[in-house]
């Protein structure tokens, strides 16, 4: 029952506006980013035959209020309909954008046999100050900077690791000559003769300093006869 009754209510809702089941609206781009001084391009597509297609510009006023304003053509906003693959669309061009040109676009569509009425869902224009750059380098230059930058880094860590190597090394070389001179010291010496030396040294110790003075009182010295 409660099947019939829904049926019934969306069988006299399509009498009622059958303009409604005659367009199809497409997909709108939901938001669209443009720098100040530039040019913005905004989209409705449409299945259908409406008889008059208007564009809306919807701007917050404040936090709980807004305007709508119909968009006028002039020389900075042009208007132009076109059909792409059984497609209509109204495309709403605006040249050398401000920020007051930020907000909401849509289309109305209006049929006059029934009369009714139709909003696209709209695209929100957002228009913003580009960040102005230091130094207007292309990406050529910026590429050959970074390359200059790494090559530099390379060498800062490279040389100083080379110099270290370089003198650990030395000491090396160093600290292992030494140690082959002092090995050569001992090589020609004899242990006989060494020997011996020691053994006189420690009997002149023994003896005392004044034995060589009492051999020589004790020699015989020979006296001439008168």
């Amino acid at each position: 029952m409660e099947a019939r009754m829904i049926f019934l209510i969306c069988f006299l809702a399509a009498a009622a506006n059958p303009a409604q089941l005659k367009t199809i609206l497409e997909d709108d781009q939901p938001s669209l980013r443009i720098p100040v001084r530039e040019k913005a391009t905004i989209h409705c597509c449409y299945r259908g035959t409406p008889n008059e297609v208007i564009w809306y510009h919807r701007v917050m006023i404040s936090y709980n209020e807004s305007a709508f304003n119909p968009v006028r053509e002039d020389e900075e906003r042009k208007i132009k309909n076109y059909i792409q693959e059984k497609v209509k669309c109204s495309s709403l061009e605006l040249n050398n954008v401000k920020k007051i040109n930020s907000g909401l676009y849509w289309c109305l569509l209006n049929h006059t046999d029934p009369f009714y009425s139709l909003n696209t869902p709209g695209t929100f224009l957002q228009v913003f100050e580009p960040i102005r750059k230091t130094l207007n380098i292309n990406e050529t230059t910026k590429n050959s900077i970074i390359t200059i930058q790494g090559v530099f880094l390379l060498f800062c860590v490279l040389i100083p690791g080379t110099m270290l190597l370089c003198k650990s090394r030395g000491l090396h070389e160093l600290e292992k000559r030494k140690g082959k001179e002092e090995e050569n010291i001992y090589e020609g010496l004899n242990l006989d003769d060494c020997t011996s030396t020691y053994h006189q040294i420690q009997r002149s110790q023994v003896q005392g300093p004044y034995q060589d003075v009492v051999n020589t009182v004790e020699e015989d010295i020979p006296l001439e006869k008168p």
